[in-house]
């Protein structure tokens, strides 16, 4: 069992990689830390132990971090998750249970002032991990693996022409991570993610396999599929995260390639990735870009934790419905 600690901006698609992660036996989830990013930070806290009641472990650990980005002003993405940052589901907490007094920032700096056999998701913005930097610089030593849920190769971007939310939002923060966390990031962007659409299909299968499951996942959704056909003519929505969950349990889903990469913190291309994979600029490659995803793959692991059932049953149905 891998040992994992969470940073995210608990919008729809964390929602759902929070799920999977808690309920994957391959991971063990020791901390979430909060950012603010598709909702405000304490929206964000609030929808992690939402998530925490769902899955009964409200014993894991939740730490509120940064609300705004290292330097930019912040800007949110209820626009497309909702002012609950859930969908406007409707869902609502039921525990009394409040973060920790620690900072997110504080407490990923002491606990990597060690090397541990730890990683880190990044989900959201990683302004939490800048800080985090800044307070320890030698963190990203003691990290097992850092994974970023972030940016964008060839694909385009969702808030530009060419940037992805999570840098976009914040720039700065990304830059310096990439330029000093002094370790292999494992970038899972647009590129990949953009070939995991969770459409009509797949979620009425759910409520064949799991009404339960199926009806709150129909609640949470439903505000993301109108989003995505208003700006996209998407039928479904794109789940970014989960994905991200998913590599970092089987990596072998996803290929991709080392590159410096550094991140664009001004002008029109602001929050844009620049992967320099030709090595124009002679650096040491400080990234793994991926640019293929196994999408069967993706959805029988994912649909089995959360439809709690058989992987056998799952793999064969995606066979016959030519899904995924």
């Amino acid at each position: 069992m891998q040992q994992v600690i969470i940073d995210c901006d608990p919008g729809i698609d964390d929602a759902l990689a929070l799920e999977y992660a808690i309920k994957s036996t391959e991971l063990d989830v020791l901390a979430i830390t909060v950012v603010a990013g598709n909702a405000p930070v304490d929206i964000g806290v609030d929808n992690a132990f939402k998530v925490l009641e769902r899955c009964d472990r409200l014993d894991i650990p939740v730490y509120r971090g940064s609300e705004a980005p290292l330097k930019r002003s912040y800007v949110s993405a209820q626009d497309t998750h909702g002012m609950d940052g859930l969908g406007e589901s409707g869902i609502n907490r039921q525990s009394t249970v409040q973060p920790q007094e620690k900072t997110a920032e504080t407490f990923l700096a002491d606990f990597f002032a060690k090397k541990r056999t730890v990683g880190v998701l990044a989900l959201g913005p990683l302004t939490n991990i800048a800080y985090a930097i800044q307070l320890n610089p030698k963190l990203g030593q003691n990290i097992q693996r850092f994974v970023t849920m972030g940016g964008t190769y060839k694909s385009h971007g969702n808030c530009s022409p060419v940037a992805e939310y999570n840098y976009w939002c914040d720039p700065d923060s990304a830059k310096l991570v990439y330029e000093s966390l002094g370790k292999i990031i494992e970038m899972v962007g647009l590129d990949v993610t953009r070939e995991i659409v969770f459409n009509p299909t797949i979620l009425e299968y759910c409520r064949r396999i799991n009404p339960d499951t199926y009806d709150y996942l129909r609640k949470i959704t439903k505000f993301y599929f109108d989003f995505h056909w208003q700006y996209e003519h998407l039928l479904g929505c794109v789940i970014n995260d989960p994905l991200a969950v998913a590599y970092y349990i089987s990596p072998e889903i996803c290929d991709g390639f080392e590159s410096y990469t550094t991140v664009d913190t001004e002008g029109i291309s602001v929050g844009q990735t620049l992967v320099d994979r030709y090595n124009f600029w002679k650096n040491k490659p400080n990234s793994k870009v991926l640019e293929t995803v196994d999408t069967k793959k993706f959805f029988t692991q994912f649909l089995t934790v959360l439809l709690d059932a058989p992987e056998a049953i799952i793999a064969s149905d995606l066979n016959l419905l030519k899904l995924g």
